[in-house]
């Protein structure tokens, strides 16, 4: 029998094609980016464009083109409204946090570090070095409230600013024609497989829009959910809507990062709420409005596992919540938080085309039963 030849001129050239695909995407990685981004946004935004299409004034339909343009004005009038909206906040908030002062943060909470110290010691935690809770407390607000952070970051913004500019038009003038022409993509990518293979590629690509289209749109509304209901209990428990505003977009946008972004979000949103109430007796007011953040955060985590997260994983990429776990924790030991939050994404993409070209297996027929 004869045996395959693995480095026959077809083998071989298609190793150099991935290879050279590979280089080009390291070395272009910001116009790939800027191609992923408007690939999203298209993606998320077809809905409009197909809803506009359904419009009609007599016996005139909106062109193409128009509608592909107004989905795009629509698409930056939400952006930059989102910015309008919520950059002058954190600013203010900002600003608010530069003034606290940390030595006075210590010292509310002075007996409670001594007792915790004591305890320490006592339990020999620290080993024959001395633990200084109070001394490490404060070198860590201070980190987390330095308000240089924030004013670097201002700074290298302003330095890229023609990047951006450019960036901007880039991704709009990718968005544009993505919206326009909604298998655009789709054939420049199949020409580079056999055409016996052709039909199987679309349906993949088809698959694969239609799931990934809602992953993004669960995730925002997901966003949207956690803003409005952190924001809430905020504004009820008496942190004040202002503040309640910022603690819940920073929960949300961290909430993006699985496992870990509820977590980290809940802890800086809970020191952001009482680095702006130091005013406030600790006894009395300041540890329990701490206890009322902490239960407006559980009550948000609840919502998020039993609501949220059912509909958007179990509806949208047709995965267990196992699945999911194993592929995020995967994904974060090999590219770390960006590996975590595209894990989910690129998994489906992959179960899908291992649902049109290697469902022979039975692994993956298992994998891929529910899509």
């Amino acid at each position: 029998m004869a045996t395959k030849n693995w480095f026959s001129p077809r083998t071989l050239l298609i190793l150099a094609g991935v290879l050279l695909l590979g280089l080009m995407v390291w070395r272009f990685s910001n116009i790939v980016a800027y191609i992923l981004i408007a690939s999203v946004l298209s993606l998320m935004a077809r809905p409009l464009v197909r809803f506009l299409g359904r419009i009609r004034i007599g016996t005139w339909r909106m062109p193409v083109s128009i509608r592909a343009l107004l989905t795009l004005v629509v698409i930056w009038i939400l952006f930059f409204g989102f910015f309008r909206l919520f950059i002058p906040l954190i600013a203010s908030e900002a600003q608010e946090l530069s003034k606290v002062d940390t030595a006075l943060v210590i010292e509310e909470f002075e007996k409670p570090l001594q007792h915790l110290e004591a305890w320490f010691v006592k339990l020999n935690i620290g080993g024959d070095e001395l633990i200084s809770l109070e001394e490490e407390l404060q070198n860590r607000i201070a980190s987390v409230l330095n308000i240089d952070l924030i004013t670097d970051l201002l700074a290298t913004l302003a330095s890229i600013l023609g990047n951006v500019a450019w960036a901007f038009f880039a991704i709009s003038f990718i968005t544009f024609f993505l919206l326009r022409e909604e298998k655009l993509i789709t054939e420049y990518v199949v020409t580079i497989f056999p055409e016996e293979k052709e039909d199987a590629f679309r349906h993949a690509l088809d698959s694969v829009k239609r799931l990934l289209r809602r992953y993004f749109i669960g995730i925002l509304l997901q966003m949207t959910g956690i803003l409005i209901l952190v924001t809430l209990g905020m504004t009820i428990i008496g942190v004040g809507f202002r503040h309640g505003l910022v603690i819940g977009l920073v929960a949300a946008v961290l909430n993006i990062i699985p496992y870990l972004g509820p977590v980290i979000g809940a802890a800086l949103g809970i020191l952001l709420g009482l680095a702006t109430h130091l005013h406030l007796d600790p006894a009395t007011a300041l540890v329990p409005l701490m206890g009322y953040m902490l239960l407006v955060f559980a009550v948000t985590q609840l919502t998020d596992n039993m609501v949220f997260q059912p509909v958007i994983f179990g509806t949208s990429v047709y995965a267990h919540p196992i699945e999911i776990f194993i592929v995020i924790m995967i994904a974060g030991s090999l590219a770390g938080i960006t590996g975590m939050i595209l894990a989910i994404p690129t998994y489906t993409v992959l179960r899908v085309f291992a649902k049109e070209f290697f469902n022979n297996f039975r692994v993956v027929q298992k994998l891929t039963e529910k899509i």
